[in-house]
């Protein structure tokens, strides 16, 4: 007997194939598309996929920085010139170099049909957390394609699936002593798309039919680990548990969705651009990526599988607030939680208030 793959398990498959430098396939109405991830391409594949109409597809932030036009809105479709090797490719994609080598044009657009396979393929390659660049060559010849076991994808089924929230299902939970509080719990959470899991660190018992205070905290290895100067997240981790086991009941939610939702390598790329001057917010948009990648809804799935329907929301972040109220939770306070500024994270923070609309 055979086992099909489910459209979820083969998304899943193919994340890894791209982090691999794998291609796969996006099935279109217009029919197949080859698809790879810039950053993982290798000399040998490129040169196998360099056929007329292949095209380096960016999002608009890295576009804009490369000053070609995103003619399509959200996203641009480069054509790859004829001597464009893995270096050009490389340089298109990473922007560690750009203030050596600003001008990497003239670029020459693909303007002609839809670009919803493209934009896929980007949602597709950031989910993987890679550089949000993506090669696509439609139509490809067979023989790049024949007798391969290359994992493929129907297009619109996937827009729709990288465009939903995921689906949490509840693992485990156990009684965890914690400085915070000796009566803490946790719980953890696994998505059904395979991704990573979420925890809930629940402070004695809260009320679930009062509102609870409650912190949706994003994963922060540099901040919480390793006690970085750049940020405030230690701190802020710290200050909510220390707050909820004073009061002796709430939630915080563990969100792993490190560099606001871009992963810890091109957290670190935005670091060393941030080194050559930009701001956080500038250095997510040289990278490709919005200011903000991150999935709230999560965090409101989350606390109403844990019966709570109020909460009093630790966040300076109004977003948070929005996102809750928008998806079934009723925020009745915001918390403020200013702790952790430093030196070294002053502009940081000044950046967050500025371009993010964060109450510091």
């Amino acid at each position: 007997m055979a086992f099909g793959l489910s459209l979820v398990e083969q998304i899943n498959r193919a994340r890894s194939d791209l982090r691999l430098g794998v291609p796969i396939v996006i099935r279109g109405p217009d029919g197949p598309a080859l698809v790879m991830a810039a950053e993982t391409a290798t000399t040998e594949r490129l040169d196998a996929v360099r056929l007329p109409g292949l095209v380096l597809v960016l999002t608009r932030h890295r576009a804009e920085t490369l000053k070609a036009r995103p003619y399509d809105g959200d996203v641009a479709r480069i054509l790859v010139p004829r001597d464009g090797g893995l270096g050009w490719l490389r340089a298109m994609a990473d922007p560690a170099d750009d203030l050596r080598h600003p001008m990497k044009g003239p670029f020459q657009s693909a303007r002609d049909g839809s670009a919803d396979l493209h934009r896929s393929a980007i949602g597709l390659v950031k989910t993987a957390q890679l550089l949000p660049a993506a090669l696509v060559l439609g139509a490809p010849p067979p023989e790049l394609t024949a007798g391969l076991g290359l994992t493929e994808l129907p297009l619109e089924p996937l827009a729709r699936e990288l465009a939903g929230a995921s689906i949490m299902a509840p693992v485990v939970n156990a009684r965890l002593p914690m400085v915070a509080s000796q009566a803490g719990r946790v719980h953890i959470f696994r998505p059904r798309d395979g991704g990573e899991e979420h925890y809930a660190i629940e402070i004695g018992q809260p009320d679930r039919a009062q509102p609870v205070l409650a912190r949706l905290h994003s994963a922060c290895f540099t901040g919480d680990v390793l006690g970085s100067l750049k940020c405030d997240c230690g701190p802020q981790l710290n200050a909510a548990l220390a707050q909820m086991g004073a009061e002796g009941a709430g939630v915080l939610l563990y969100l792993n969705q490190e560099g606001r939702g871009i992963g810890l390598a091109n957290k670190m790329r935005a670091y060393s651009l941030q080194d050559q001057g930009f701001d956080t917010v500038e250095a997510n948009h040289r990278l490709g990526f919005e200011d903000d990648e991150r999935d709230f809804r999560i965090g409101a799935g989350l606390l109403r599988q844990m019966g709570f329907s109020q909460v009093r929301l630790l966040t300076n972040n109004p977003r948070k607030v929005d996102m809750l109220n928008a998806h079934g939770l009723e925020v009745v306070e915001r918390v403020a939680l200013k702790v952790g500024e430093t030196a070294q994270n002053a502009r940081y923070l000044a950046t967050k208030a500025a371009k993010s609309g964060h109450l510091l």
